[in-house]
C-alpha cells in the first residue's frame, strides 16, 4: 500500500478563522489507486503556490487496471468522530487547472472503502474559496445517511476519468 504522510500540523484546531468558521490544520496523506492495483501516479507536497502555502496534489489519473484516482485526505480527531453539526459545510481555498475534483467525506456509517459522501467542485486557475454545504453531499454506494456529528475523514480527489491532476489547497475549514 503506497501512502505518503505530509508533516503539516495535527487535527481540528481553531486558528485565524473568519467569524463563524473553524480552521482545520490537516495532516494530509497521499493515496492513489495503486492500493487496489491501479496505475495512476502522483504526489502531494507542501509548497508555495502563487504566494500561498498549500498542499499540492499533482499527478496523472489512469483508468487502466480498473484504477482511476489520486487523492489527498486527512483524518479528523485522530480517527475518532468529530461533531461538525454546528456548522453548515466545508470550505476549501483552492487553486487548480480548471478541472473538476471531488470532495469526499467519511463517517463511521461507511464500512467499505468505496463508500463516501461526495460533491464535485471545479478548481479554477486563481485562488478561490469553494463552499460545500453538508446538504450537497451525496451518498455514494451506500444507503447510509450523512450525519455531520460523525465526521471521520475529508479528502480531495482527482477521480473517474483520464486527467492531469493539479490542485493546491491552502486551507480547509468548517463554516456556518
Amino acid at each position: 500500500m503506497v501512502r505518503w504522510i505530509m508533516a503539516c500540523a495535527l487535527l481540528c484546531m481553531p486558528a485565524q478563522a473568519q467569524e463563524g468558521e473553524m480552521q482545520l490544520s490537516p495532516n494530509w496523506e497521499y493515496v492513489a489507486d495503486t492500493v487496489m492495483g491501479g496505475v495512476s501516479q502522483g504526489q502531494a507536497r507542501q509548497e508555495i503556490v502563487q504566494g500561498r502555502s498549500a498542499i499540492r496534489l499533482t499527478g496523472s489519473v489512469s483508468l487502466d487496471n480498473n484504477g482511476g484516482f489520486v487523492q489527498i485526505a486527512f483524518d479528523l480527531a485522530k480517527g475518532a468522530s468529530f461533531d461538525a453539526s454546528d456548522f453548515t459545510g466545508i470550505a476549501l481555498e483552492v487553486l487548480g487547472n480548471d478541472q473538476a475534483y471531488d470532495l469526499r467525506v467519511r463517517t463511521p456509517a461507511l464500512r467499505r472503502p468505496w463508500q463516501s459522501f461526495r460533491a464535485e467542485f471545479k478548481a479554477p486557475g486563481t485562488w478561490t474559496t469553494v463552499r460545500v454545504p453538508f446538504d450537497r453531499l451525496v451518498a455514494h454506494r451506500t444507503d447510509a445517511t450523512f450525519d455531520p456529528a460523525m465526521l471521520r475523514r475529508i479528502g480531495v480527489l482527482a477521480i473517474g476519468r483520464e486527467m492531469t491532476a493539479d490542485i493546491a489547497v491552502a486551507s480547509v475549514s468548517f463554516y456556518r
